[in-house]
């Protein structure tokens, strides 16, 4: 496939910057492989779409607010320190991105908040650097908390605000570490969830901490020759263990919420649809044609052109079916992106 396979126009008109209150009154297109058959939704309604059986397996990533501001030794200049991870908690070490990074070398010192010190160890990219705190007892997390600013995406024009701490979050999130929301799961609320649980649907976790990669230009046209970042992933035992019984007995289907759960799934498969638990890195790359091997639905939202996350929804629905759809979702005015409506697709 080619880059150019991927390529639409998405009007900044149609990138919604604010979400849908409540969560799951957004819009849901629903998308069936089999019949290539559209239909339009809300979100709340799929619950109509499950069984008795199915197991839907969610992405319990949290975002933590990433963005933190301080200032450089001896100038005073503000510098804005973006966390991208965690690279050894009691050690106090990260990757961050700088800016502006000219300022930030290796050896100085950056002052935040709470009389919490920063040095510059290493540089990794143009902007990015390593740093250690320098505060043995400073939890990162916990000051980030208090002083952060979310990491809203970069197609946003306005800046962050105190509601984008809950908004930019699924109900359910609770493992700490990913710089970018797990888009598909923010339709659901806890009422929606418990609907579904008792119509005798299994929800389960996974955890995939997105990165920044997510919204990385492509820079190939042959999309094959593209590398992905790897990031972090946990399959416990437990959901590992119901999704292979329910691929050998075949009494249910594989729902993944968002291309991220999928992507960690199809990772960990083995030949016969079966899947390891365990933690572990990933850089798995999903671009038509692909056989899944563990998925069987997928909640997703409407993806950036010429993106990872559009190739894997195409491989997943089907190249021609899906961006026809796109071409429907725009004449329907559909709303796009992080905080955007949904799609369903079985």
């Amino acid at each position: 496939m080619r880059l150019s396979n991927f390529r639409y126009t998405l009007p900044k008109t149609r990138i919604a910057d604010h979400p849908v209150e409540p969560r799951d009154s957004c819009k849901m297109m629903v998308l069936n492989r089999r019949k290539k058959e559209i239909e339009h939704k809300t979100f709340e309604d799929i619950a109509s779409y499950f069984k008795k059986g199915d197991l839907l397996i969610l992405n319990n990533s949290k975002v933590f607010p990433a963005k933190i501001f301080g200032q450089k030794e001896k100038t005073d200049a503000k510098i804005e320190v973006f966390l991208l991870r965690v690279l050894n908690r009691e050690a106090g070490l990260w990757d961050v991105l700088v800016d502006p990074a000219r300022k930030v070398r290796v050896g100085n010192k950056i002052y935040f908040e709470e009389d919490v010190v920063a040095e510059v160890v290493d540089n990794t990219t143009s902007r990015g650097r390593t740093i250690r705190f320098l505060n043995p007892e400073t939890d990162v997390f916990s000051l980030v908390d208090r002083i952060g600013n979310v990491p809203l995406p970069p197609y946003f024009t306005r800046k962050s605000k105190e509601a984008d701490k809950e908004n930019y979050q699924t109900v359910y999130a609770s493992q700490t570490g990913a710089v970018v929301a797990p888009m598909a799961g923010m339709h659901f609320t806890m009422p929606l969830i418990q609907k579904i649980q008792k119509l005798g649907v299994k929800i389960l976790p996974i955890t995939l901490h997105p990165s920044l990669s997510t919204f990385h230009a492509i820079e190939v046209e042959d999309v094959s020759k593209h590398k992905m970042d790897s990031e972090y992933f946990n399959i416990p035992y437990q959901t590992a263990m119901e999704i292979n019984e329910t691929k050998i007995k075949k009494n249910g289907r594989v729902i993944a919420v968002g291309t991220t759960t999928c992507r960690v799934l199809e990772a960990n498969a083995t030949v016969d649809g079966k899947i390891k638990f365990g933690q572990g890195w990933t850089d798995k790359f999903i671009y038509p044609p692909y056989q899944f091997k563990v998925t069987d639905a997928l909640v997703t939202n409407f993806q950036q052109p010429e993106t990872t996350l559009l190739m894997v929804v195409s491989a997943f629905a089907e190249h021609r079916f899906l961006m026809d759809s796109y071409k429907t979702a725009l004449k329907s005015d559909y709303r796009f992106l992080a905080y955007g409506d949904a799609m369903f697709i079985h």
